[in-house]
């Protein structure tokens, strides 16, 4: 299936990429870093997932492609039943390895690895997470160079990409010139509808951080913040 990407106000592009943040966990919950940990959805996120699937029925989407990990695949499975296409996986959609980190929740880490805690906060670009994580430089090298393959292969096109919240920093990174080493200062909901466009050279952005679709799957407390969930990855305070 071969759909044109749409016309639409501001810069031209090539390729409209729709980034969706999987839907919320337990772990996000708990603010626990879940990174490559395979864990799925609660039922509030299976809710948000199918509630993602009907904003998007009937929108010309040439392709979907979800992360590997479980939390993201759950997110994506009714989305590709709506659009009638067949779900790709791909692993460069994968969340930030943590190493250490993982399965841990941030109060836990401010206790046991201090100093690893205090240099993630800061954002240093080199460092490289204990026990095998990855540095931030390089995740955010990873996230270009997927995003950058997939609206390179899908010219003139418009596909859904199904991902996790630290990807889709890169992506606005990406998108408005931020660099990745500065300050947080956008939010990544869970089962929002991100688009980015990408012009053959250059990401735009369009669209963030669209959670229209949700309304009815969030309790008061995440209304009032404007926000489906905690992020995984969220700012520290002063961020």
């Amino acid at each position: 299936m071969t759909s044109p990407a749409p016309e639409a106000d501001g810069p031209a592009v090539d390729t409209e990429l729709i980034l969706i943040r999987h839907g919320v966990t337990a772990w996000n919950r708990e603010r626990r870093f879940q990174g490559q940990i395979d864990i799925a959805l609660d039922d509030q996120g299976q809710q948000q997932a199918e509630r993602t699937a009907r904003r998007l029925r009937g929108e010309p989407v040439s392709a979907v492609y979800s992360s590997d990990l479980g939390r993201a695949w759950q997110t994506a499975l009714p989305i590709g039943q709506a659009l009638g296409l067949a779900i790709e996986r791909e692993p460069g959609l994968r969340e930030r390895r943590y190493g250490a980190f993982e399965g841990r929740t941030h109060d836990e880490l401010q206790h046991s690895f201090a100093d690893a805690y205090r240099r993630w906060a800061a954002r240093d670009p080199d460092y490289e997470l204990p026990g095998g994580g990855e540095s931030l430089a390089a995740f955010h090298a990873r996230v270009d160079d997927v995003l950058r393959r997939l609206a390179r292969r899908h010219r003139r096109q418009r596909i859904v990409a199904v991902t996790h919240g630290g990807v889709l920093d890169c992506a606005f990174r990406l998108a408005t010139g931020a660099d990745a080493a500065a300050p947080r200062n956008q939010v990544m909901l869970n089962a929002s509808l991100n688009r980015i466009g990408f012009d053959g050279e250059r990401f735009v952005l369009r669209v963030w951080a669209d959670v229209a679709h949700l309304d009815e799957t969030m309790d008061e407390s995440t209304v009032a913040s404007g926000r489906a969930s905690p992020d995984p990855d969220p700012a520290p305070a002063g961020q």
